[in-house]
């Protein structure tokens, strides 16, 4: 071919390229335009920018949101903040704004707010072979090695939750714990299949009266599940009295029925594996399985570990948990008693109504009895083989106030109690032994700290309930300002992390958080920098 024809042949051919190039690109569907701030954030992004909450209106728009535009707008759209100060909080809970230091950090609140999505956990299938007990509806873990949902924790994690704004979480939380009472007779200390065997703290039924649900089905199956799980509490009483005590139920010397924490297992805990064997053999003249029940039986109280259950007050070699009639145990199951009665009258189940009632009043007739100290002024843990209260003061004598179980005089004496010898410059002490375990001084736990709060306010003693709020929120707040964390446990002492037990700190944490918005909802004047004056030493 001459060279003239191959230039012509090789013209046509890329003229022929550049045509076909030029169609595809009119045929391609063009780049959808992505949405601007303006239609991302609707009404909030109007009341940011007319509000000039920035100063300059291209701060806002050049943000970089934290999480999904949509989970933002229906937070918004649930809770609106009330003023630009709030406003202003919840754009940099939600944004990470240029220009905007982040330092110094969120109010407390606002970082409670923000950590609550942090916290959610979403359903998922169950494995083959791991240990994860699957759950049906979305829910908050306490944080750090805390990967599950746990049971007591749950309560004060969802009174947080249900003032601010989040009652979504609250329904979905109640659906899991019925599922679980459904499945397994009992709700789990913890959704793992290694918790199987025993319990928590008996909350369910003040869950429940933060439910919401109109739907008479649904409360009839949480009723249901209620009455289920306090059968698996009341289990011993068909064998109780060849012994005096089986599994959780204990004879009491006048032949009354109050209760104990108990294992079904008498192994080392599989968490806790090699601790247990340690703690077994160290101790002299007691079967190993002897041990590891009563560990267990600890476990089951959320008080793991503390000298409530030491046979000398000190040494966790000496645990003997399971001859303790515990004091926060019987208050909890006279409100379940309390809560079946009004339910089944509710029902219109007269006879139930009338069967649950009467239990009551015989569990409140039996504390008096065994496990109230007149000349102490306090409701104590009692011994069922020294058949005599125990010596350990501690933060469960606030139960009974808790629940409305005390009379006008008994609460006015552990009101003086707690003034003298239980509230410390940060909070309320767990006791006043320092064993080096975790439930014991100098730590404070914030479940106690709402207890006692709500307990005295109930029974009028306000004043005190006030100053313990302040004080327990002033050491929550001083350590976020210095840590950027909530924690487990506090120092009460010396308002600074607390320490000691089986694992170390954890950071998250659900119930801190729950009892950190539940108390500034309920004391709005304490919402107040953590550099403010602290409350002066009892």
């Amino acid at each position: 071919m001459a060279p003239s024809n191959r230039v012509r042949l090789s013209l046509r051919t890329a003229f022929a390229v550049i045509a076909a190039l030029a169609l595809t690109a009119q045929s391609a569907p063009p780049t959808p335009t992505p949405p601007s701030p303006s239609d991302l954030y609707g009404e909030l992004f109007v009341r940011v920018q007319e509000g000039r909450l920035f100063g300059d209106n291209k701060t806002f728009v050049d943000a970089i949101p934290r999480r999904a535009p949509d989970a933002i707008m229906a937070d918004y759209r649930r809770s609106p903040p009330a003023d630009a100060q709030a406003l202003r909080s919840f754009v940099l809970e939600n944004f990470a704004v240029p220009g905007v230091e982040e330092n110094p950090r969120l109010p407390l609140r606002a970082h409670v707010r923000a950590l609550w999505p942090e916290l959610v956990r979403q359903p998922e299938p169950a494995v083959a072979g791991g240990s994860k007990i699957p759950l049906p509806a979305p829910y908050v873990v306490p944080g750090g090695r805390f990967r599950e949902i746990y049971y007591w924790d749950s309560y004060f994690t969802m009174l947080g939750l249900q003032v601010d704004g989040r009652q979504d979480l609250v329904e979905s939380m109640l659906d899991d714990f019925v599922s679980l009472v459904e499945r397994y007779g009992h709700i789990p200390n913890g959704t793992r299949t290694y918790y199987l065997s025993r319990s928590q703290p008996p909350f369910f039924g003040l869950m429940l009266d933060l439910g919401r649900t109109g739907d008479k089905a649904m409360k009839a199956r949480r009723l249901a599940a209620l009455r289920t799980e306090y059968g698996f509490w009341m289990a011993g009483s068909g064998c109780v009295a060849r012994t005096g005590a089986c599994e959780r139920v204990v004879a009491m010397p006048d032949g009354s029925l109050l209760n104990r924490y108990w294992d079904g297992r008498d192994t080392p805990r599989d968490e806790s594996f090699a601790e247990d064997r340690a703690t077994a053999a160290q101790v002299k003249g007691r079967p190993a399985p002897a041990v590891w029940r009563d560990l267990r039986a600890a476990a089951e109280s959320g008080w793991d570990f503390s000298s409530r259950w030491f046979a000398d007050g000190a040494t966790l070699a000496t645990i003997h948990t399971t001859d303790i009639v515990p004091i926060d145990l019987n208050a909890l199951l006279y409100a379940v008693e309390k809560r079946i009665g009004a339910g089944c009258a509710a029902a219109g189940d007269v006879r139930c109504a009338a069967d649950f009632a009467g239990r009551a009043e015989r569990r409140r007739r039996a504390v008096d009895r065994y496990l109230w100290v007149s000349s102490g002024g306090r409701y104590a843990d009692w011994n069922r083989v020294t058949r005599a209260p125990t010596p350990v003061l501690s933060a469960a004598t606030l139960y009974p106030l808790f629940v409305g179980m005390a009379s006008a005089k008994q609460a006015d004496a552990v009101a003086a109690l707690t003034t003298r010898d239980l509230v410390a410059q940060g909070g309320l002490r767990t006791t006043r032994n320092a064993t080096g375990q975790q439930w014991d001084t100098p730590n404070g736990w914030a479940p106690l700290q709402w207890i006692a709060i709500d307990g005295l306010a109930r029974y009028g003693h306000k004043d005190l309930a006030h100053d313990v709020a302040a004080r327990w929120l002033d050491t929550v707040a001083r350590t976020y300002a210095e840590t950027g964390k909530m924690l487990e446990k506090y120092d009460v002492e010396e308002r600074k992390p607390g320490g000691g037990g089986e694992y170390p700190l954890q950071d998250g944490f659900g119930w801190t958080n729950g009892i950190a918005s539940a108390l500034l909802a309920r004391y709005p004047d304490l919402d107040r920098p953590a550099a403010a004056p602290a409350p002066s030493t009892p």
